[in-house]
């Protein structure tokens, strides 16, 4: 038999010996593992550095790795933090084709899941904003509490996007919410006072194009990042449906509007709907919403997951900050509209 003959039988053997080896459960064995296991996962050694030091083959460190998976040695996990549940934030985020999601634990009307909605939103906020954005900001209960819970911001130009709303036992308006996140920045804001829906489409067209008014509403198409409340179409759920008449309700729910962001009403197939309210409106235009790159949209409570979705698919929000009530009912439903819908995505 030749060398080369001879250096290939060994060769084979001690593979086959290696495999023998490794498939052995015994004690020496998976101690092996698990050193090889905590030599790699937690000290970083590659597997030829592994198999140097060990003095064992690279295929005998790759199979006692895969033994210490098969045999429970080592356990891979991805668990959620305190607040926001990951695995179920990535799951929404991949089937509705967001940028960013986060899925708060909790749900319901108490005041503490309330509070961790509005951190985790101030907290994704400022990680994903930067000093080259222009930040515009709506007025809604949810974007005033994130606003609320941020503590710096780098010095972006802050743009007013829509009017204020009327609201009992609401103190905030979208001025406060602007001035104060210039404020933090130690900015501009570009602020108007002009309310958000008026009686008719005459009177907000008048208003739209007051000089301070129509700067604000012309610097929107300027901002490239923001953040929304998402309203729904029922009682409690929409401060829009709240203040209006019984009339206007009507109108809007036989055009098949399931929920407002900014005062732009859709469908829950993502399609704008066409309601005498949309001309009464003092707020951005659909497209110029639709148009900035990163829109946060914030919502709790199962009531506003019809909302949540025409809104996404609409491409009005970019990224969701929602809570697991919401989260689960997206994450069992298609997020492609109905056909024969016109609505637009991203």
């Amino acid at each position: 038999m030749s060398k080369v003959g001879r250096r290939t039988l060994v060769k084979d053997d001690i593979t086959r010996w290696d495999r023998a080896v490794t498939d052995s459960l015994g004690p020496a064995t998976r101690v092996l593992a698990a050193a090889v296991a905590r030599r790699h996962y937690i000290a970083g050694e590659s597997k030829v550095d592994i198999a140097a030091a060990l003095g064992i083959s690279r295929f005998k460190v790759a199979r006692l790795l895969d033994l210490a998976h098969e045999e429970g040695i080592v356990r891979i996990e991805i668990a959620s933090d305190d607040i926001v549940d990951l695995e179920l934030s990535e799951q929404i985020r991949e089937l509705w084709g967001l940028r960013n999601c986060a899925v708060v634990l909790g749900h319901g009307p108490d005041p503490a899941a309330r509070e961790a909605l509005a951190q985790t939103a101030a907290d994704l906020l400022c990680e994903v904003i930067t000093p080259t954005d222009v930040l515009g900001l709506p007025w809604a209960r949810t974007v005033s509490d994130m606003i609320r819970a941020i503590r710096e911001l780098p010095p972006v130009e802050v743009v007013q996007l829509s009017g204020s709303l009327f609201v009992p036992d609401e103190t905030t308006s979208p001025v406060d919410i602007v001035g104060r996140a210039a404020r933090i920045a130690g900015s501009r804001a570009r602020l108007f006072y002009a309310p958000l829906i008026l009686d008719d489409a005459a009177s907000a067209a008048v208003l739209r194009k007051q000089p301070s008014v129509k700067a604000a509403l012309s610097a929107a198409d300027r901002v490239t990042i923001s953040a929304a409340g998402i309203g729904a179409w029922g009682p409690k759920v929409s401060t829009i449906y709240d203040t209006i008449t019984d009339e206007d309700r009507a109108q809007a729910a036989a055009a098949g509007v399931v929920g407002e962001v900014m005062g732009v009403y859709f469908t829950v197939d993502g399609s704008l709907a066409t309601t005498p309210l949309a001309d009464r409106m003092v707020t951005v235009a659909a497209d110029t919403l639709r148009g900035i790159p990163e829109v946060i949209g914030i919502a709790r409570g199962r009531a506003k997951a019809p909302a949540v979705m025409g809104a996404v698919r609409a491409g009005l929000l970019k990224s969701l900050v929602i809570d697991t009530e919401i989260a689960q009912l997206l994450l069992s439903t298609d997020p492609a509209p109905a056909r024969g819908t016109s609505a637009s995505k991203r």
